[in-house]
C-alpha cells in the first residue's frame, strides 16, 4: 500500500482519539468534498462513528481495534486517490500540515515514511518489508 495513504489513514484515526477531532473530521471531509461531494453526509456520520469506536478501543485499551480502523480509512483513502491521483498532492499536504500536528508528540513518530537502505555484495540477498513480507522460493 501507498505510504502516504498509510500514513494519512493513521494519523486520522489516531487525530479522531483528540480534543481536535473536529479539526481532523473537517480535513478529511474536505477530501471526498474534492472529489465526491455526493458522499459528504455518509463520511461525516461514519467519521463521527470512528471516534466513538476509537475512544472506546482506547478506554480498553484494544489497539487491534485501532488498528482495524486505520486500514479501513486507508483503504477508503486508497480508492480516493484511484479516483482522483492529482488529489495525492493535496492528502500530503493535509498529512504534513493538518492531522499530524494535532497528534500528541507520542503518536507522531509512528506516522510518516519509512526509509530503508541495504548493500549487498558476493551472492548475498536482502529481504526489506515495512510490514508483511512473503517470500516464495523453489
Amino acid at each position: 500500500m501507498d505510504p502516504l495513504v498509510m500514513a494519512a489513514g493513521t494519523a486520522l484515526v489516531g487525530a479522531m482519539a483528540t480534543d481536535a477531532w473536529q479539526q481532523a473530521r473537517s480535513s478529511a471531509v474536505a477530501l471526498w468534498r474534492r472529489v465526491h461531494p455526493q458522499r459528504v453526509p455518509a463520511i461525516e456520520e461514519e467519521l463521527a462513528d470512528v471516534r466513538a469506536e476509537v475512544l472506546a478501543a482506547r478506554e480498553a485499551g484494544d489497539s487491534e481495534v485501532e488498528a482495524g480502523l486505520a486500514a479501513d480509512w486507508q483503504r477508503r483513502l486508497r480508492r480516493l486517490l484511484r479516483d482522483d491521483p492529482s488529489l495525492a498532492d493535496e492528502l500530503r499536504r493535509v498529512l504534513d500540515e493538518e492531522l499530524t500536528p494535532l497528534l500528541p508528540s507520542t503518536e507522531a513518530p509512528r506516522i510518516g515514511s519509512v526509509e530503508m537502505k541495504a548493500r549487498a555484495s558476493g551472492r548475498a540477498r536482502i529481504y526489506q518489508a515495512a510490514g508483511n513480507q512473503t517470500i516464495n522460493e523453489s
